[in-house]
């Protein structure tokens, strides 16, 4: 007779750990460290100050745990890519569609990474888990863009951590002054048809400069 498995339960005491972490994550991502009251996260979490101490010692703590919470969420998105079984083109384009959907799904990252370069860094600096997680990351771009030059269509000086914070820095910036762009240019943009225009607009920038080599300039 067939047998179904039982689901997969988290203990109590981890179910509680990643629901602090989550309202923590909230609460900074809204009022900023010194805004941020460790009494509306514990109550945001269902638990007493007491268990929140208990788990994460202090709010300074508390903090870089969400901080480095929201750096490890991207990284294994990205990582999870299969780039190897992708032509080298459709894998930048995946690349560039994962961070800039992630930005998209996660306000919260923006407004820590906000807050924090606000900081002066003065938190991530504390931080033994986020430098881990850049290593491999390099990794994945260096293979990805030696598989491009080894086919002969994308140039071979192009520089894989250059490469992620141009990709990065396209996304962020988006997300990071939409409401003012707004204002600026009398537009929605957040709306659908904003958002699919930029992805494709930040996408060909990062292909045209990795296929620079392959789109010579004319002679006048």
């Amino acid at each position: 007779m067939a047998t179904s498995e039982a689901p997969v339960v988290a203990p109590a005491g981890e179910r509680s750990r990643r629901a602090i972490l989550e309202a923590a994550l909230a609460e900074f991502a809204r009022y900023g460290f010194g805004g941020a009251r460790v009494s509306r996260i514990a109550e945001a979490a269902g638990v007493n100050k007491r268990m929140l101490y208990h788990y994460f010692g202090n709010k300074e703590a508390l903090y870089l745990a969400a901080l480095e919470r929201t750096y490890e969420t991207i990284r294994a998105r990205e990582l999870a890519l299969d780039v190897e079984r992708l032509e080298p083109r459709e894998a930048v384009r995946a690349l560039v569609r994962t961070i800039w959907t992630h930005f998209l799904a996660h306000p919260e990252f923006v407004s820590m990474l906000a807050n924090e370069n606000l900081n002066r860094a003065r938190y991530i600096v504390r931080s033994a888990v986020i430098p881990r997680l850049q290593p491999p990351l390099i990794a994945l771009l260096e293979r990805l863009l030696a598989r491009g030059a080894a086919a002969g269509l994308f140039r071979r000086d192009a520089d894989p951590l250059q490469l992620y914070l141009s990709i990065a820095g396209l996304c962020f910036f988006y997300f990071s002054n939409h409401r003012t762009l707004a204002v600026i240019f009398r537009r929605d943009f957040m709306a659908e048809e904003a958002l699919a225009a930029r992805l494709e607009h930040v996408t060909e920038v990062v292909l045209s400069y990795l296929e620079g080599h392959r789109r010579a300039v004319p002679s006048v």
